[in-house]
């Protein structure tokens, strides 16, 4: 049975956004381009131009990809090559791009593995206040095995207790945004009364992971929540999804798979009591747009040639979850590999890619080095446009995560080249909806929830 028969009113319009890492550049190579930034680590000023950019063009969203430590430290050799070293805390960049952006949404992406609830959900209120409604979270549990080492921990904890954790993680957040009623704050000169106390709930949430008082100490905020996506493929990240996620951000590299996914994450809502269409799906594809497919063609093939196959290799040794590829002939087929639970989804989808396409070990780390395992698209604006709406009209996507070769150019190609083509169809808005996210993601406005607190969170109080 197709997914759209389950979903009450899917969108006629596809949502954009755009995903950029610390660095700016998400091609392993992207800094080297001539003309693209190298300082996207550290200079604000960049963030604002980009954010203003795909403002103008529309977009919904401005998706910050970030990581709790660095990658790779145990071999600087290789490391040296790359340039997601130096990254900025996303809520203090994004907290900064509001002040010169109206429409715009901004997702941080923070890790529910080695931060503590209450300090979350009191950065995230204020990002939405700051902004007037248009703050979200990305929704992770820490991949980097050496994460732990800056926790005071010794081992990482593992995949299936990550989850169980993020669980309990997210429903402490939400819980604690709901602290207070809207109108809790009369603020009233008069008669001296500046909090209703009838409008002030506790959590008193005593769980596994946590144990939270509350309140927090961050009004409700405009969006009542700020808008969630949960970015995990696996069955445990499925799960969390359609119990919570406003918006989902999946790597599916073939339009088959998206169908599969699309139709699995949102067949999974009923039995959380929600609509398939309360989610968003945006999987994440990277764009190289050329005037014919020839040039994009060969613009990628110049991105790929900067690549040092030692580095290909090594990331895709972390993408893999730290399985040692050095023993394998380059030039000969991708192995089977025991499936590390660290990176259970990431494993089956690069091993997926790598049969599919009948890729060797170098070519699996060279593509890797590229996109991940995420779509990769290569070709001229109406080549592109025609894939995207194909997977948008097939129920593969309601929307996609544009992953930035590089910057600025690959940001300006979309704006100016992909985004009309897109609104010439009638895919695309051309004025924004509203003022806040979630106005213009066609998502409603979540409820105070404090009445039967315990059956909506699944928390004690």
């Amino acid at each position: 049975m197709r997914m759209g028969s389950n979903i009450v009113s899917r969108r006629s319009q596809m949502k954009l956004a755009l995903f950029l890492t610390g660095d700016g550049n998400y091609h392993m190579a992207g800094w080297r381009r001539p003309g693209a930034d190298t300082d996207g680590g550290y200079n604000i000023r960049r963030w604002m131009e980009h954010a203003q950019m795909i403002e103008r063009a529309k977009l919904d969203m401005l998706f910050i990809a970030d990581g709790t430590g660095v990658s790779g430290t145990e071999d600087l050799e290789t490391l040296q090559h790359t340039s997601r070293i130096d990254r900025m805390d996303p809520i203090a960049i994004l907290s900064a791009v509001s002040v010169v952006t109206k429409n715009l949404g901004l997702v941080a992406t923070i890790s529910t593995s080695y931060n503590e609830p209450f300090n979350l959900a009191r950065s995230l209120a204020s990002l939405d206040h700051i902004s007037g409604g248009r703050a979200g979270w990305n929704i992770v549990t820490s991949g980097n095995k050496d994460d732990a080492l800056h926790y005071s921990r010794e081992t990482h904890v593992p995949h299936a207790d990550r989850y169980d954790r993020a669980e309990e993680f997210v429903d402490v957040v939400r819980g604690l945004w709901d602290s207070y009623d809207d109108d809790a704050f009369p603020r009233d000169k008069e008669n001296g009364v500046y909090l209703r106390p009838e409008g002030v709930h506790f959590l008193n949430h005593k769980g596994k992971h946590f144990s939270v008082k509350g309140p927090s100490s961050v009004s409700r905020t405009p969006q009542g929540h700020p808008v969630l996506v949960q970015a995990g493929s696996s069955e445990a990240g499925m799960n969390l999804s359609a119990r919570v996620a406003d918006v989902v951000f999946t790597s599916q590299s073939s339009l088959r798979e998206g169908q599969k996914f699309y139709a699995n994450v949102k067949g999974r809502c009923d039995r959380f009591g929600r609509s398939p269409d309360s989610m968003i799906v945006m999987p994440g594809v990277l764009l190289f747009i050329g005037e014919t497919e020839s040039e994009a063609r060969e613009r990628f093939e110049q991105f790929q040639s900067l690549i040092p196959i030692k580095v290909a290799i090594q990331r895709l040794s972390n993408n893999l979850g730290g399985i040692d590829l050095s023993g394998y002939d380059l030039d000969g087929p991708m192995p089977e590999l025991v499936v590390n639970s660290a990176r259970v989804s990431a494993v089956e989808s690069y091993v997926t890619i790598a049969r599919r396409e009948r890729l060797t070990v170098r070519q699996t780390a060279m593509r890797a080095a590229a996109a991940k395992h995420h779509w990769t698209l290569i070709g001229s604006v109406n080549q592109i446009a025609d894939q995207l709406e194909d997977w948008f009209r097939n129920e593969a996507a309601d929307g996609f995560n544009i992953l930035a070769s590089d910057v600025p150019d690959a940001v300006k190609r979309m704006c100016t080249k992909l985004v009309p083509e897109l609104q010439r169809r009638g895919l695309f808005r051309q004025e924004y909806e509203g003022p806040m996210l979630r106005d213009n993601l066609g998502l409603a406005r979540p409820s105070n929830l404090k009445i039967n607190r315990a059956s909506t969170y699944g928390l004690s109080g």
